[in-house]
């Protein structure tokens, strides 16, 4: 995969947490020692986080699968296993995020950060589950599994100001001269396929240009591409619209332009904005006041192969940028309310239920302990695991499976 990447879809995978130990001291003149078994260590977890030294998705779209480690296993003498290490991945600035549910985080600046997928938590070991009725348990837990998630990564560049306009109308152009920027220049259309990025200074003021993709009439429901390159310029505070003042009609294409951000997004519209008329070294002096006469609107004429008016367009970019509001560029992360505690599905004759929880109170339960599997029955009926399965049809004698473990249904008598 080559070139720029504005996409990626990425499954990531929590640690497991490590397991519990389920040791018992052995110490001479001590046959009968208590349990020190340690705790496992808590899984590492798949965090997203911003630098500025990546500028695309493009190495995680090659790499969509991404685990971070599991933590290590408890040990004797109350030794509590190493966490698994976190997987930070480097993201781009403006990268927006989402899961099947909906946003999960829009991350906007250096050091912006979300976790995506946590790690597991280490499972307990016997001297942890010890209890007054309890002294020595022979068990201990399994680490829990980490969160799998997959989520989708969106770049949406992150400029003060974005360039739009028709093909060819001279957008890269003016940010080559605008700024240090190189884009691709050239004599037909679509020639930018990829949008650019450039910073301009003016005296001590410094500020982003974005130069977005030629638009197409239809472009908000993706005709030639638009939709994606549309996004690129959201999070701009301010726009400039530039247009082709030798073309057949720069009017009908100002408002062709001005038509599609409208209809993406009426935010976007109503942002501050200015026009930049180009190619004016292409007409008569005549002709280029008739032309801007027609625009409607006091637009800014330049030559960027002569260099006439581009100073002046400088000076009214620096104050567009310096003007608008900010508003537009605040990260975010989406708190959500958990998932639910346990699910109830149909498994051939028997039923089935996940849930990490219930699932864990399984794993660490002694089932040669009477009083610990009533213990387990209690837990699972508050919980409202044995009114879930009633709901829907099981019966006294129907099996249920929790984490591998078959039970037989017997419901509590009204």
């Amino acid at each position: 995969m080559s070139g720029f990447v504005d996409e990626a879809v990425v499954h990531a995978s929590g640690g497991r947490g490590g397991k519990g130990s389920a040791s018992f001291r052995r110490q001479p003149y001590e046959p009968r020692g208590g349990p020190d078994g340690g705790d496992g260590g808590r899984g590492g977890s798949v965090i997203l986080e911003v630098s500025t030294d990546v500028f695309d998705l493009a190495t995680l779209a090659r790499n969509p699968h991404q685990r971070a480690e599991p933590g290590g296993q408890g040990e004797s003498n109350n030794r509590t296993g190493a966490e698994g290490d976190d997987l930070v991945l480097a993201v781009p600035d403006g990268v927006y995020v989402e899961d099947e549910r909906g946003p999960v985080a829009d991350l906007v600046g250096a050091g912006a950060r979300v976790i995506v997928a946590a790690g597991g938590r280490g499972g307990r070991g016997n001297a942890t589950l010890a209890t007054r009725r309890n002294r020595a348990p022979r068990v201990a837990e399994q680490g829990e599994p980490g969160e799998e998630r997959r989520v989708r990564l969106e770049l949406r560049l992150v400029a003060d100001v974005g360039l739009v306009g028709l093909p060819n109308a001279g957008k890269s152009t003016l940010l080559s001269r605008l700024t240090a920027a190189t884009p691709k220049i050239a004599d037909y259309p679509f020639t930018t396929l990829t949008p650019n990025l450039g910073v301009a200074e003016d005296g001590d003021r410094r500020f982003v240009l974005a130069d977005v993709p030629g638009l197409i009439e239809g472009a908000h429901t993706g005709k030639g591409l638009g939709d994606t390159f549309l996004r690129h310029i959201s999070r701009c505070r301010a726009l400039v619209y530039v247009v082709d003042l030798a073309g057949d009609d720069p009017a009908t294409d100002l408002a062709t332009v001005r038509a599609e951000v409208r209809a993406y997004d009426r935010d976007l519209a109503g942002r501050p904005s200015i026009v930049a008329a180009t190619k004016v070294d292409l007409l008569e002096g005549a002709e280029v006041r008739a032309r801007l006469g027609r625009l409607g609107e006091a637009a800014a004429p330049v030559s960027a192969p002569t260099g006439a008016g581009m100073e002046a367009l400088g000076d009214r970019i620096a104050e567009l940028a310096a003007s608008a509001p900010s508003g537009a560029r605040r990260p975010f992360v989406v708190l959500r309310p958990g998932r639910e505690a346990f699910t109830v599905h149909r498994s051939g004759t028997g039923y089935r239920v996940e849930g990490r929880v219930v699932e864990r109170w399984v794993a660490e339960t002694d089932f040669d302990d009477e009083a610990a599997v009533a213990s387990l029955q209690n837990r699972l009926r508050r919980e409202g695991v044995e009114r879930r399965l009633a709901e829907l049809g099981a019966r006294r004698g129907d099996e249920v499976t929790i984490g591998g473990r078959a039970f037989e249904f017997i419901p509590e008598e009204a």
